[in-house]
């Protein structure tokens, strides 16, 4: 996976800072989500350009 961006340091914070109506398990579920997805497509991204794979 990625690494941790400052804006989903930022988003991750205030979410768990505030825990509006989410849940803390919920809240990291979604941030691994999303990187594991980040790292998928710069994948599909060096793969399709050509490029070696990190």
């Amino acid at each position: 996976m990625i690494s941790f961006t400052l804006p989903e340091i930022r988003r991750l914070l205030t979410k768990l800072v505030l825990r509006v109506a989410d849940a803390a398990e919920h809240i990291w579920s979604w941030s691994r989500f999303r990187r594991r997805r980040q790292h998928q497509a710069r994948l599909s991204h060096y793969k399709r350009r050509g490029y070696p794979l990190p």
